[in-house]
């Protein structure tokens, strides 16, 4: 009998609930008065299969899809994380990682400096944004074997060591060799942040990671240096953290002994975050920018500044992820991120999401969002009145699944078109990017030395816009439709089946009944087809993304990032709301 014919998931799905005993505390576990029964029945098991079984086995593998599988049972968010992929894991939430310094894009399998950290590694030696990485130390760093995996396991390391890259600049046809020493590479969450007018700051915040309260701190110091008065917070897209980092940005808005979030569980062990009254930005307009991507860490603040009639929050509902988790390390320096509270709002909302229907059903709530047209209005979303919740200032929000903003903003669905799609997907942009700028950069960085130059002045105008076009073309990317002429025929017989039931049960004699509906079935998809090819919109935001890319390789990715913003219907929106006093007033909002 081979080993992986056992059916793991029934014999297994227990499988060490007694080794959870190494790092959680025994007289917990009295309370379930089948948790003895259940380790001492799963040791048993280990011991026969090691005793008895027929073949010799390798127990690491069994443990850790046992693992797996028992979590699965507990909820989506209880993982296990091998001992190989901790350190990677936990890197964008410890905000630093070993490397040279480097944000890279691959472009027909070779390396593509895009951005060089300011006074890293790569900085220190002469690297800069255009660069092409054709060698690493002795291996070949161009072709098919190329990849995201292989370009990291290359060029990071410890601190401390040294790499050699060979780089190909510009028309140059020389291999520049640089010998870098790798060295600790923050992870900024805060990668934006600046003045949208006189009194009005942006900060947009990746991820709630450790370093993250004294990058907000930085950012806020710079910007009230400016002038700021009122404060656009940014939390659309971030999947959350850690909960104190939560619990310390959040502070920074609120006065003195307000709650900021509780956790409870059955055992009774939850925790109380209250404010301090020491924060920074305690008086001033506040609005929070979230959308169904705002997960976790994001709505404890969203949540707190709705709560506490602080601020505005504006966008779509978040995500609705309302337990804590936390990293517990094995025997072998793997981890489990065990589910151990939920959390709960200030005015009592736990905003947790159902989970019952399983874990698939779980991960597909935001397509069924989209499909039952949530991202598009306001009124698909219904609440019961249980989980009616009311503020302070008698406010009502609502609790059961994500932070509903004060303010809905529907998705702005103009500029996306499949044209628009394939060509980021392929990586037309960066491509045409690289190749401009090997012989515009100087002339570029001379007539717009800053980016607020670029930002006013440059624009892609159609000579620019029809070469990127033609680039696209080469490339094998282009906005005609590809016409196959069995998938119409297949989606024609699906859609009207019933009709072709009836047409050929009379007679075999209705061809040309049967040409006409087939051709205005075709006629009909090639319309959408190319309605979702190249909407009215498209030509318009693949300009903004290429004026974008080409600012990243001029000047930083939080500078270039204000290209996109100039467009984003959330932002221009929250800037309008932000003038607007009467709106604050209607939500009683303290600013």
């Amino acid at each position: 009998m081979e080993l992986k014919n056992i059916n793991m998931k029934k014999i297994f799905v227990c499988l060490l609930i007694a080794s959870l005993s190494v790092f959680c505390n025994l007289s917990a576990f009295a309370q379930n008065p089948s948790y003895q029964q259940n380790s001492s029945k799963m040791m048993q098991m280990l011991q026969a299969i090691n005793n008895m079984y027929v073949d010799t086995v390798n127990f690491e593998p069994l443990v850790e899809k046992s693992i797996v599988e028992m979590l699965k049972e507990l909820d989506p968010h209880s993982v296990y994380i091998p001992k190989k992929e901790v350190q990677q894991t936990n890197e964008p939430l410890e905000g630093k990682f070993d490397g040279i310094g480097v944000t890279f894009q691959l472009i027909k399998d070779t390396i593509n400096v895009m951005e060089v950290i300011p006074d890293g590694p790569s900085d220190k030696v002469g690297l800069r944004a255009g660069d092409k990485i054709v060698r690493v130390d002795t291996a070949i760093a161009c072709g098919k074997h190329v990849n995201n995996k292989w370009v990291q396991s290359h060029l990071r390391g410890v601190k401390g060591t040294k790499v050699v890259v060979g780089v190909k600049r510009g028309r140059n046809p020389e291999i520049l060799e640089f010998t870098i020493t790798r060295d600790k590479i923050p992870m900024n969450s805060v990668n934006v942040s600046f003045m949208v007018d006189d009194k009005t700051g942006y900060i947009k915040l990746d991820r709630f990671a450790m370093t993250s309260p004294n990058e907000v701190h930085t950012a806020l110091t710079k910007l009230n240096a400016r002038g700021m008065k009122n404060l656009i917070l940014d939390l659309r897209g971030n999947g959350g953290g850690y909960l104190d980092v939560a619990f310390k940005i959040s502070n920074i808005f609120l006065g003195a002994d307000q709650m900021i979030v509780y956790t409870d569980n059955f055992r009774k062990t939850g925790q109380q975050f209250k404010s301090d009254g020491k924060g920074e930005f305690q008086k001033g307009k506040l609005i929070v920018l979230v959308d169904e991507g705002s997960a976790s860490a994001s709505e404890i603040v969203s949540g707190c500044i709705q709560d506490w009639d602080r601020g505005l929050v504006v966008g779509r509902r978040t995500f609705g992820k309302g337990l804590v988790q936390k990293p517990l390390y094995l025997n072998d320096q793997s981890m489990v991120r065990l589910t151990i509270s939920h959390y709960y709002t200030p005015t009592g909302r736990c905003i947790q999401k159902p989970y019952s229907d399983g874990v698939e059903s779980y991960l597909n709530d935001l397509n069924n969002r989209s499909k039952h047209g949530e991202y598009l209005t306001a009124d698909s979303i219904k609440f019961p009145d249980s989980l009616k919740y009311t503020t302070p200032r008698g406010r009502v929000v609502y609790g059961g699944g994500g932070i509903m903003p004060d303010i809905f903003i529907p998705l702005d669905t103009s500029k996306y078109s499949t044209f628009y799609n394939e060509l980021a997907r392929k990586g037309i942009f960066g491509g045409f990017t690289m190749d401009y700028m090997e012989t515009h950069r100087e002339e570029m960085k001379a007539k717009y030395p800053t980016f607020e130059d670029y930002k006013q002045n440059f624009n892609i105008d159609d000579k620019l816009y029809d070469e990127f076009i033609q680039y696209a073309k080469k490339e094998g990317v282009t906005d005609s439709l590809k016409f196959v002429f069995s998938s119409y025929l297949q989606g024609f017989v699906k859609e009207n089946k019933g009709k072709l039931d009836s047409l050929y049960s009379k007679s075999f004699d209705n061809k040309a009944e049967f040409d006409q509906m087939l051709s205005e079935y075709i006629q009909k998809q090639q319309k959408e087809a190319m309605r979702l090819k190249n909407l009215n919109k498209a030509p318009e935001y693949i300009k903004e993304y290429l004026k974008f890319e080409i600012a990243r390789t001029l000047y930083s990715y939080g500078e270039a990032y204000q290209v996109f913003l100039t467009s984003d219907d959330t932002f221009l929106q929250a800037v309008d709301i932000m003038k607007d006093n009467k709106i604050f007033k209607k939500f009683k909002v303290n600013d």
